[in-house]
């Protein structure tokens, strides 16, 4: 195997791996518009880091919950309805033949996501690609959203690699950054943003898809 490719890959979840569609639908069925679902999303992750930079710990839940409160007349209960449809997310098309490419190459794979526990397990399992992965991990075990470089070197850590033999994979360009400046080998492709965030230093790879983007870090 050409050794300059990573040991491991891991996937952010959110987005990245599993389509967020039923989490629209469900605000739909609550009242809501579909097209606040990105407000709301990006409102969570605001949220859930500028806590942890804070030194305040906030579970994604806690987090999701408290942007609907300040972006939406819903209740409770039904807060709680739309969050709970996390649990029925499934993996988008292309996910199932990533994984797989990677995992026939030898490449260990794993999901690193700052996602409350059991989200991405139900996900991979509906979309029956749980064998292709090694492991789940959330940094709610550690306490650290991602972007933090704590997230990032525990997810190393718990994979028995050093930072520079793993490679983080995300939609998200947050994501790649925090990745890249713990010492991973990050990968962007795009899903809900157009193109790399152009304020941000080029990661090792952009590519056009996630098949792209798989296929790059195979290359290095």
């Amino acid at each position: 195997m050409n050794q300059q490719w990573p040991d491991v890959v891991a996937f952010d979840v959110n987005e990245t791996l599993l389509d967020l569609s039923p989490v629209a639908a469900a605000l739909v069925e609550a009242g809501e518009p579909a097209h606040l679902l990105p407000v709301v999303f990006g409102r969570t992750l605001h949220t859930g880091t500028a806590a942890t930079v804070a030194g305040v710990w906030l579970p994604f839940r806690a987090a999701f919950e408290s942007a609907l409160a300040q972006l939406t007349d819903l209740s409770d209960a039904e807060r709680a309805r739309v969050a709970d449809t996390f649990l029925e997310l499934t993996p988008h098309p292309d996910v199932e033949p990533a994984l797989r490419r990677l995992t026939t190459a030898g490449v260990r794979v794993v999901t690193l996501s700052h996602g409350s526990p059991g989200v991405a397990e139900a996900g991979l399992e509906r979309g029956g690609v749980t064998p292709l992965v090694e492991r789940t991990l959330t940094s709610e075990t550690v306490r650290a959203w991602k972007p933090s470089r704590e997230a990032y070197l525990w997810a190393a850590g718990v994979c028995d690699v050093t930072p520079e033999r793993m490679a983080l994979v995300a939609a998200h360009g947050w994501d790649v950054l925090g990745a890249e400046r713990a010492g991973l080998t990050g990968a962007w492709f795009p899903r809900a943003e157009r193109v790399y965030p152009p304020a941000f230093p080029a990661p090792a790879v952009v590519a056009g898809d996630l098949a792209g983007a798989v296929d790059a870090l195979l290359a290095l």
